[in-house]
């Protein structure tokens, strides 16, 4: 194995054997532990099939702006290790960072397991990792696939949760995406994090096994829910969870067959600002996930929107709407400065 000299800063991958590496996995193992600076990793046009875990701070992984550069994998939360135990939800990403200052750039990342119940949760992107930045990124997966670190502290339905980041000390976390495209259905942006979605599409991505309508006692039809946008786990002395500013929200679901968001824990907080919302958001916007007490402490908020499910009407009486003053505060520089400053470049 060669070493990396520490002054190097950036290294080429190349599927066709013309970088540094044929692996993405095999540069960042290759970066010296403890280093201060970016490495900065350019990844040519390809597809990689790749399980990635990166625990190394400052690296920057840059894809080719012209032509797609992929990176997919397709593990599963009912898929089991050789001891018979299974995955479960974070275990099965694609991509995992675990160390602070991270950087993307115009690259997929994949999880293409598929759906159904013999699959379940699939994550495309695990981001444990405070100042994360993601730039003209897609993230595509069905269930689950984009979580946003730390974890909540305790499980609700076994005694661990399982992945990379059992037992590690929870610490608050801020990532930003800019021109980001995130594609899935059943609660496919969720976690603790605080996260400021720039200008980017979330697509609601219609389930195949679900009819388009059910019908209820008395005879009429309602929408089959297809799934959830968000399901936030904010811890409770935090101020912002997740921020959405000038999104798309697209679909190809029927409409009324998405919510805006439900809460994974209590203290969820989701606002959507200034963004279009299309016509498969619910009417009520916000599920409380048969919680009814969390309804008392969750903060859904909206404000400036627009589109065919923008319509405030008949939301939810637990949600609300910003006023203009208040909206003053919804800025990236205000939601990600922290006690640092981090102001995402």
């Amino acid at each position: 194995m060669r070493d990396i000299p520490a002054s190097l800063l950036e290294v080429t991958v190349a599927l066709d054997g013309s970088g540094d590496y044929t692996s993405i996995q095999r540069a960042i193992d290759e970066i010296p532990h403890q280093r201060e600076y970016p490495t900065v990793i350019y990844i040519q046009a390809g597809t990689y099939y790749e399980k990635l875990h990166i625990e190394k701070p400052f690296v920057r992984l840059i894809g080719d702006p012209d032509q797609p550069t992929v990176i997919v994998y397709d593990d599963y939360a009912r898929k089991t290790f050789p001891d018979g135990s299974l995955y479960h939800t974070f275990y099965s990403y694609t991509v995992f960072v675990g160390s602070d200052d991270f950087r993307a750039e115009h690259l997929s990342f994949i999880n293409s397991a598929g759906a159904g119940e013999q699959v379940g949760q699939a994550l495309a992107m695990y981001v444990d990792s405070d100042r994360a930045s993601f730039y003209n990124c897609r993230f595509i997966g069905q269930q689950d696939t984009l979580f946003t670190g730390p974890l909540p502290p305790q499980p609700i339905d076994r005694s661990t949760f399982g992945g990379p980041r059992e037992g590690v000390p929870r610490h608050y976390q801020r990532q930003y995406y800019k021109h980001c495209y995130i594609e899935g259905n059943i609660d496919f942006i969720f976690g603790s994090a605080t996260a400021v979605f720039d200008e980017c599409e979330i697509f609601a991505r219609k389930r195949e096994s679900l009819s388009t309508l059910s019908q209820d006692a008395e005879g009429s039809h309602e929408p089959v829910i297809h799934g959830w946008l968000t399901a936030a786990s904010t811890p409770e002395d935090v101020q912002y969870g997740y921020v959405f500013l000038d999104c798309q929200l697209t679909s190809d679901a029927p409409p009324h067959s998405f919510y805006l968001g439900r809460p994974w824990r209590n203290y969820a907080k989701v606002a959507w600002i200034r963004c279009h919302i299309g016509a498969h958001i619910h009417p009520t916007g916000w599920d409380n996930w048969n919680k009814p007490e969390a309804e008392s402490t969750v903060v859904y908020q909206e404000y400036n929107n627009e589109g065919a499910g923008a319509s405030i009407k008949d939301r939810v009486s637990w949600s609300y709407l910003l006023d203009s003053t208040d909206a003053e505060n919804y800025t990236v520089e205000h939601i990600l400065a922290g006690d640092d400053g981090w102001v995402p470049k």
